[in-house]
């Protein structure tokens, strides 16, 4: 079985390496990049640099991952269908894809398609059945097709009429994905599979590609998603008549195999943050710089108990004397050096000190690997904000606290270790940005751009405004390039939970109390100081925007470490 997997991942590169078809040989330079400037999806995105050969060893980026009897391998070389050039984001349009260069044996899951007002730059999975002759087949045709919509009646922008249609599965079996034709004639039922019922999952719409009088086209995912999730993003997508609450007519891929076998082992996770590791851009403002734990723990920083407030205990190295476990319950948090001077000098952080606490994780069912890179701030500075033409407004201590934990998440193929998406944290909340739409440096090195004082991650330099609802009115997070940049490369591996006890992780990652104190202030005294300077509806406007923001916003309360975030089992969003 190896040998012909092996045949079949051979086959399978050689094809796609040498198509000239959409996704083949097409080069794509960095400079091409620029910030609010849309390229059309004629351009092809590739990562500047190409993938590198990765070290030897267990199944990963072979090329093809076994769900369990369902062999499935990432294809993104596609045939053009047709293309809508108005509607959908941008009103830019969408363009409807097939996948080409399918390796021998393997089958047609389902149509792709993006908005057009990005590079090109996508997959979907096929499949090939090698259960035994003893088992239900896992693959099988449709028994019929459904048109789900036609354009033929629509006067739009087209390149010329599609029609979309469904598989209708025999009983047993799922359909996972749309076939799309320029005419009304049925496609061939060998044009597409469907399949066993065993190996679907629910899936549900994720973003909005293109729509046009009550139609609707979706990304689709695996409505439950984390590390032991077994939910597999088939790269389809969605057409129908409603919006994104109405039931969905297909499904997810699921894996019944264990969804650790493709993931990376310890070299190829080196590998891969030396390939991927972002590089982090402060804000030439700031103040408040990341360091490293160990470093925040020797020079001064504080453990307090509930009750022996006057008491507190230094931190030894690795935080070893850390309570460990049990939840955040108020009986123990860190705080700050107590001598006035030690405690200003410990706010500024040490960026020489600094490196990325590595979190490996298996998502989507094992055919992409997470790796979430945190990093500590001693101090989260003091928020600021935008009213109208009143470009600054100083907000006191709001937003002041101790003890600020950020990341980034680079998401990477299992099938052949390609950087497709990076997770840009923002307070409590964030946005995964497809590897087409970030800035890279030295070869196929993400940018990211720390904002000021509060430290969220953002893709691209400029102001975004938390709580803006189009009104020019909210709090400022402003971010831009300077000399002082974090090197993500320099890195701890804290945790990869399938790779047992080859990760030990420090005593620190299992402190589950506040990384800082609760900082008492009074909001409404802290408002009143500002909005001296505002009036009537202008006043109303930015007091209600400021109370509707979540804590790790305004910093009342100490944050907690990584391994308390919802993210750590789960998916990002």
């Amino acid at each position: 079985m190896g040998v012909i997997v092996g045949i079949i991942c051979a086959l399978f590169l050689w094809e796609t390496q040498t198509m000239g078809v959409y996704g083949g040989d097409a080069e794509f330079s960095e400079n091409l990049f620029k910030k609010n400037q849309a390229l059309p999806i004629e351009t092809i995105f590739k990562l500047p640099s190409a993938t590198p050969i990765w070290p030897p060893g267990g199944n990963f980026a072979n090329g093809i991952i076994d769900l369990g009897g369902l062999l499935v391998s990432q294809i993104s070389a596609f045939n053009k269908v047709w293309a809508s050039h108005e509607g959908g984001p941008d009103n830019q349009g969408a363009t409807l894809f097939e996948p080409t260069g399918i390796p021998q044996g393997f089958f047609m899951l389902g149509s792709y398609s993006q908005p057009n007002n990005k590079p090109l730059f996508g997959w979907v999975l096929v499949a090939k059945d090698v259960c035994s002759s003893t088992t239900k087949a896992t693959l099988k045709q449709p028994l019929d097709y459904t048109l789900v919509w036609s354009s033929a009646s629509l006067k739009i922008n087209q390149d010329s009429h599609a029609y979309i249609w469904l598989p209708t599965p025999p009983d047993g079996y799922k359909s996972v994905g749309h076939v799309v034709t320029t005419t009304p004639n049925k496609p061939s039922l060998d044009k597409i599979r469907c399949v066993r019922s065993d190996l679907t999952e629910q899936c549900e719409t994720y973003s909005w590609i293109w729509g046009s009088n009550g139609f609707n086209v979706f990304d689709v995912r695996p409505s439950n998603r984390g590390t032991q999730a077994s939910g597999v993003r088939v790269g389809a997508f969605v057409a129908q008549n409603g919006g994104s609450t109405s039931p969905l007519s297909i499904s997810c891929l699921k894996n019944i195999n264990a969804n650790t076998k493709p993931m990376p082992n310890l070299q190829q996770i080196e590998e891969i943050v030396k390939a991927y590791s972002p590089s982090i851009y402060l804000h030439p403002d700031e103040e408040y710089l990341p360091s490293s734990v160990n470093w925040f723990f020797s020079n001064g920083a504080l453990l307090y108990k509930k009750g022996q407030e006057s008491k507190p205990v230094p931190i030894a190295p690795n935080g070893t004397n850390l309570p460990q476990g049990g939840n955040n319950d108020g009986a123990y948090w860190l705080d700050l050096p107590a001598e006035n001077a030690n405690k200003e000098r410990v706010k500024k952080g040490d960026l020489p000190s600094s490196k990325a606490y590595i979190h490996v994780k298996p998502m989507l069912g094992g055919t992409f690997t997470d790796i979430a890179m945190w990093v500590f701030y001693p101090f989260n500075g003091p928020a600021r904000a935008k009213v109208k033409f009143i470009n600054t407004i100083k907000l006191g201590r709001m937003g002041e606290h101790v003890g600020d934990w950020e990341h980034v998440t680079i998401r990477v193929s299992n099938f052949n270790g390609e950087l497709w998406e990076v997770y840009f944290s923002q307070h409590n909340r964030g946005s995964w940005i497809e590897a087409s739409q970030i800035e890279f440096q030295s070869a196929n090195k993400p940018v990211v751009y720390s904002s000021l004082h509060s430290h969220a991650s953002y893709p691209h330099a400029g102001l975004n405004l938390l709580g803006n609802e189009g009104n020019g009115i909210g709090i400022r997070d402003d971010s831009g390039k300077s000399g002082l940049v974090m090197d993500m490369v320099a890195f701890e591996l804290v945790s990869a939970e399938y790779l047992g006890s080859e990760v030990i992780g420090p005593p620190w990652l299992n402190f589950f109390s506040a990384w800082g104190p609760k900082i008492d202030y009074d909001i409404d005294n802290e408002l009143k100081n500002v909005e001296k300077i505002l009036l009537g509806k202008l006043k109303r406007q930015f007091d209600n925007i400021v109370r509707g923001l979540p804590s790790e916003v305004l910093g009342e309360e100490g944050p907690t470490g990584p391994k308390v975030k919802n993210n750590w089992g789960g998916d990002e969003v």
